[in-house]
């Protein structure tokens, strides 16, 4: 897989799932922007998904 392929998946995973998740809105009005973004990366399973073909770059 090329690097143009992965970044397009992980492109659009994030408009698919990520653009008006509603946790996301919800942690960052609750606990705050560094709350929210830790959350997505390590407990969201779309966060998780991100972070694996994300690995395949380097």
């Amino acid at each position: 897989m090329s690097r143009k392929e992965i970044i397009n998946e992980v492109e659009e995973l994030m408009i698919s799932y990520c653009k008006d998740c509603f946790l996301h809105k919800h942690h960052k009005e609750e606990r705050g922007r560094r709350y929210a973004h830790r959350f997505c990366i390590t407990e969201c399973t779309v966060g998780e998904k991100i972070k694996s073909i994300g690995s395949k770059l380097s």
